[in-house]
């Protein structure tokens, strides 16, 4: 499990306004070139170097297609990173706020203290 992984797909996906609407229409696509493409280049780094090695677990794969933000935070994924995606993706759907409430509402649901670890 690699936790920076995750948080790196959250966080390119959404500084990128076109990455968020592919992924919101297109999940299963868009980790799959993600992973494929972008998940081993080096974050902030002026130069083109690339690493080998990163690569998502079967359950990270699964949730990040899933859109499943309780998955994501149990595996350990920072959940201001996968709101503030999410917020993009999905709060036009919803009412002023009621996205947010609900995210929270879904994880006090399925979480009890302590939670998962997510120190950056």
């Amino acid at each position: 499990m690699s936790r920076y992984l995750l948080d790196k797909f959250l966080y390119t996906v959404d500084r990128d306004p076109e990455l968020v609407e592919r992924y919101r229409e297109d999940p299963a696509g868009t980790v799959d070139w993600w992973e494929r493409e972008k998940a081993n280049e080096i974050l902030n780094c002026a130069v083109a170097e690339k690493s080998t090695w990163l690569a998502f677990t079967d359950d990270e794969r699964k949730a990040l297609r899933d859109h499943d933000h309780l998955a994501l935070f149990g595996l350990g994924a920072h959940p201001f990173l996968t709101l503030t995606l999410f917020i993009a993706m999905f709060e036009r759907d919803h009412g002023p706020l009621e996205y947010q409430k609900a995210y929270g509402r879904a994880l006090q649901q399925q979480y009890a203290l302590p939670y998962p670890d997510v120190a950056t």
